[in-house]
């Protein structure tokens, strides 16, 4: 290697071979500080040697910041990337996530409701519980049968105590959180703590190389920006991906037919009020709303298909579930387009988040699509351009399977419903909507419950066989179980499920209310890791 110049080369035969040294993210929010610290805290040790990590952001563009959903993933990725847990609590108006409820999905009806919580059925590597609840289900859920965790949700406990180690729980956990703070968060931490260069400047022109590679980007307030590899993080514009590159965009409006959505954010009546554990998901007659507690207020929207219902229609039915409380609260529309680009990463460019799709947010799938391909992008990181094409396509291939299997398990919601009240869950039901994996899937299912052989075969399932077993089991799908299905681990099902029943009451009667833990921790913190 030669550092003459200043600038480190690899000599390839009688060629010189640039590294790939400079990453700049154009574009902030969540997924642009989030790629960044992801990046950085994983090169941290280049970085004396000349690696650099350039974040460009807009001073005059607002972030979407109604994301306030996220996955288990996210404590993982904000321990390695060096945060505090008990800081991320006391700035980003935090709160924890320990599954969904879905309200009125199945018949419409009052009473119906359903968990997806975020624990796994207890004894869930060793066997599936599926066959043994069915046959011995006794009028209980499937979710109390095998897990705690909708018991935990009911009474409105937190997954863990004030004396558990940060990012530790006594039942497996996400977040809700303030999308407005937690930007802002993740910019005070990755430019202290990782070192990740801020520029607070608007693109005007983007600069090629013969090959087609963006060499730079010019901006109004800071000139001339060089890189290696550019993250596109510009959003729905997808200014790198999608303008210049001339990636095309995959709609799936014809699977997933929820194309706008109303957000307002509710007070609580008053300061001590119960904060809820889990989001509340209930289906309307042309989409559904959604329902998350923070500590200071509650986030609410309507998520539905705007060839199913008007504007003001949407708008009149977000109000009547938010009662008098909603009446004069300001209402946000947000325009969604279902789908995502053919790739991903195209020559030196690769997007991440609303640059590289977007789909309706039931399951909380934005965020945790954006860790994955930040994780991927930087343990992937190509060493010079020569091999970027290669680690392209395996990134290309690995993400549109995610996104495949996003839109498979967002379908799944939908196609086990019983509800022909109106249009919208009739059209849902047509076999011209659902994917041909999805219905290979439904067709496998009714005679072997989904398990780890089902093609769930790749590293990182978004969505594991668990969460198709609640969705499936708690919609009313019943599959036919043989008796030999049964008889080789009766005794291990059998002891599970009394684990499971002493399990719950042991977490019952020792986890505290979820606010509580909450105010405990902004008062004295958790225990550092």
């Amino acid at each position: 290697m030669s550092v003459s110049s200043g600038i480190p080369f690899f000599f390839h035969g009688s060629a010189r071979v640039k590294r790939v040294q400079n990453i700049v993210i154009v574009g902030g929010g969540t997924a642009g500080w989030l790629t960044a610290g992801v990046i950085a805290a994983r090169h941290q040790s280049r970085m004396p040697g000349g690696f650099t990590v350039t974040l460009v952001e807009s001073p005059n563009i607002p972030i979407i910041g109604v994301g306030e959903g996220t996955w288990p993933t996210l404590r993982t990725t904000l321990a390695k990337i060096g945060v505090s847990e008990t800081e991320f609590f006391r700035e980003c108006d935090a709160a924890f996530k320990q599954g969904a409820l879905f309200a009125r999905w199945t018949t419409g009806a009052e009473d119906d409701a359903y968990y997806h919580p975020l624990m796994l059925p207890q004894g869930f590597h060793q066997l599936s519980l599926v066959p043994h609840w069915i046959a011995n289900a006794n009028g209980r859920s499937f979710c109390d049968t095998v897990t705690p965790q909708g018991r935990i949700c009911d009474a409105g406990l937190a997954p863990k105590t004030i004396a558990t180690p940060e990012y530790d729980g006594q039942a497996n956990y996400a977040y809700h959180l303030d999308a407005g703070k937690f930007a802002p968060f993740l910019t005070r931490h990755c430019t202290t703590r990782l070192g990740v260069r801020h520029v607070l400047a608007d693109v005007r022109a983007v600069e090629r190389a013969e090959n087609g590679d963006i060499v730079a980007i010019d901006t109004e307030q800071a000139g001339r920006i060089e890189g290696d590899l550019f993250v596109d993080c510009t959003g729905f514009r997808s200014l790198l991906l999608g303008e210049t590159m001339g990636v095309r965009f995959k709609d799936c409006g014809d699977i997933l037919f929820c194309d706008a959505a109303l957000a307002a954010q509710i007070p609580y009546p008053e300061e001590n009020a119960p904060i809820a554990t889990h989001t509340l998901s209930t289906a309307q007659g042309a989409g559904w709303i959604w329902d998350i507690g923070l500590p200071t207020r509650r986030g609410t929207g309507y998520v539905y298909s705007t060839a199913h219902t008007s504007d003001d229609q949407a708008e009149a039915t977000l109000r009547a579930y938010l009662g008098p409380a909603g009446a004069d609260m300001a209402v946000r529309r947000i325009p969604i387009r279902s789908g995502h680009r053919e790739i991903f990463w195209k020559n030196n460019v690769v997007a991440v988040g609303l640059a590289a799709g977007f789909l309706e947010p039931l399951e909380a799938s934005a965020i945790v699509l954006i860790e994955l391909s930040a994780k991927l992008i930087a343990e992937q990181m190509p060493a010079v351009r020569e091999v970027m094409d290669v680690v392209a396509k395996r990134f290309n291939a690995t993400t549109l399977y995610r996104w495949g299997r996003i839109i498979d398990f967002l379908k799944l919601h939908y196609v086990l419903t019983k509800r022909t009240d109106t249009e919208f869950w009739r059209d849902n039901l047509l076999p011209e909507t659902i994917p041909e994996r999805l219905q290979e899937l439904l067709t496998l299912w009714r005679y072997q419950p989904p398990w780890f052989h089902d093609e769930f075969d790749r590293v990182e399932e978004v969505f594991p066989p668990a969460s198709y077993q609640y969705v499936l089991y708690g919609m009313g799908f019943r599959s036919e179980v043989e008796p030999e299905a049964l008889s080789g681990d009766q005794r291990l099902a059998e002891r599970a499920m009394r684990e499971n029943a002493a399990q719950t009451e042991r977490l019952c009667a020792g986890l505290p209310r979820h606010r509580d833990l909450i105010r405990k921790i902004h008062e004295h913190g958790l225990q550092p890791v």
